[in-house]
């Protein structure tokens, strides 16, 4: 139930030191439970990825890895003008960030010193992208065309299953007109946590990026270091 602070009768100081009681306790019980997701995932990897899971989403999956299969022919479940949308926006997303790219250079200079810097792209990035009760197409674009254009090795994606267990098709359409290489079904902190870590079914990342809830915003924070 949603607390209610009331501002009748009190000052502003005592209404805002209210809101920041309220504030500070939700925090703390947030993050305690995310910490012990954290740490469950990293010690036991997919079985506790599975358990929230199932707890969660109300799911157990037999795998977690959604096939290239699927992937591909995720376009032909999707509305056409949709799919149209979505590669317009693509294009555009590209040529954007194309424009964007910084590039390596070197310039010798006297006494054999050489100035310059070189740009390479990551090994690893993992992408979150809600996909339970609401699905955003536009996270997979803006975060993975970027990701490619600065030359980043693999691309793995999580994103929560729908309330029928399955991955939600938009989703996976984006996924395959943005170039990711893996998806994963599975979501919330115990996501963040598979690709910080890695588990027996999920590579671990170098960065993670993308939107979640407080939950997965929390465990980003938490695993900063761990993970860019």
């Amino acid at each position: 139930m949603i607390r209610i602070a009331k501002a009748d009768g009190v000052s502003e100081r005592e209404l805002i030191n209210q809101l920041k009681a309220r504030s500070g306790e939700i925090d703390r019980k947030v993050t305690s439970a995310v910490t012990d997701i954290l740490n469950n995932v990293k010690q036991n990897g997919d079985d506790a990825v599975r358990e929230y899971t199932l707890k969660f989403d109300g799911h157990m999956p037999s795998k977690f890895e959604i096939s290239r299969e699927e992937i591909d022919s995720s376009p032909d479940k999707c509305d056409r003008d949709f799919i149209l949308a979505l590669y317009k926006a693509a294009d555009n997303i590209r040529d954007f960030h194309a424009r964007q790219k910084q590039q390596s250079w070197l310039e010798p200079k006297q006494n054999g010193v050489i100035l310059g810097q070189r740009i390479r792209g990551l090994k690893r990035v993992g992408v979150y992208v809600p996909g339970g009760t609401a699905a955003y197409p536009s996270s997979v674009l803006m975060n993975v065309i970027p990701a490619k254009i600065a030359g980043v090795k693999e691309i793995v994606m999580v994103t929560p299953p729908q309330k029928d267990g399955t991955a939600n098709p938009d989703i996976l359409a984006a996924a395959k007109i943005a170039g990711v290489d893996r998806v994963f079904l599975m979501g919330g902190a115990q996501a963040v946590a598979a690709l910080a870590y890695g588990t027996q079914s999920v590579p671990k990342v170098d960065k993670i990026v993308g939107p979640g809830n407080i939950f997965v915003a929390t465990a980003k924070k938490l695993l900063y270091g761990t993970v860019d």
